[in-house]
């Protein structure tokens, strides 16, 4: 199974937590390219910038999914 499979779905705990708490669907969308940059990064300077953003908006959620990715994320690379 792919985690990255179904990009509107969250993989982190903590995401799967936070996102039924929140209303807006911008930020439920940020949230979850947080999530996929934070299992998979992107080059480039946009989407770094994106994520800093929502970060700087979000620093405990954005913490627990960077530290829960980085347990994941070498299962996420071998199933990609």
């Amino acid at each position: 199974m792919n985690v990255l499979a179904d990009a509107s779905t969250p993989v982190t705990a903590a995401l799967q937590n936070a996102l039924p708490q929140i209303r807006d669907r911008s930020a439920q969308d940020d949230l979850l390219f947080l999530e996929r940059w934070e299992l998979a990064p992107q080059s480039g300077m946009a989407p770094a910038l994106r994520v800093q953003q929502i970060r700087r908006a979000n620093p405990q959620l954005a913490e627990a999914i960077r530290a829960e990715a980085a347990v994941l994320r070498p299962a996420a690379a071998g199933l990609r």
